[in-house]
């Protein structure tokens, strides 16, 4: 199943199952997921300068390896503690549309409107990576907050640790 770039992005930003489920079976969608996780991570960088936000390459570099290790975590919490049925790989994919509303963190730069802006994208990001994973673990909304739950407090701890 090949789908465009832009158009799975507008997909997972509208929140919509069915290009959850496209990505999560194409397992050349990858490459397209990486992309749009270091878009966002630049769009962030551009919209947070002036409040310490870090530099295009480094955010970019560190946004792709906290997807790597949120998919992980997630992936290992959500199929050996609660039973679902995704691969590393479609967490990875799923999971990396899902920051595709991201990209409107551009929008940060925007004085006054910015930060208000860049808080209700966070928000939405956030309501696509639940939807992501809870199509790729094939679960019900009650895993899937369980799954997510316990994952970022596992986050939290190796993001304190390291």
């Amino acid at each position: 199943m090949a789908g465009s770039l832009v158009d799975r992005m507008v997909g997972a930003a509208f929140l919509n199952i069915d290009t959850y489920e496209d990505v999560e079976h194409d397992e050349e969608a990858t490459g397209q997921a990486a992309a749009v996780v270091v878009m966002v991570a630049v769009a962030s960088a551009i919209g947070g300068l002036g409040t310490g936000a870090p530099g295009a390459l480094r955010g970019a570099v560190g946004s792709l390896v906290g997807w790597a290790v949120w998919a992980g975590i997630t992936y290992l919490v959500g199929t050996k503690l609660f039973g679902g049925t995704a691969t590393w790989g479609e967490l990875l994919r799923t999971l990396g549309f899902a920051n595709a509303p991201g990209v409107l963190m551009i929008l940060g730069i925007i004085p006054f409107l910015g930060r208000p802006i860049m808080g209700v994208v966070a928000l939405w990001v956030l309501v696509a990576s639940f939807i992501g994973t809870r199509q790729a673990l094939d679960f019900g909304n009650a895993k899937t907050f369980a799954t997510v739950l316990v994952g970022w407090v596992c986050y939290a701890i190796l993001n304190w640790i390291f």
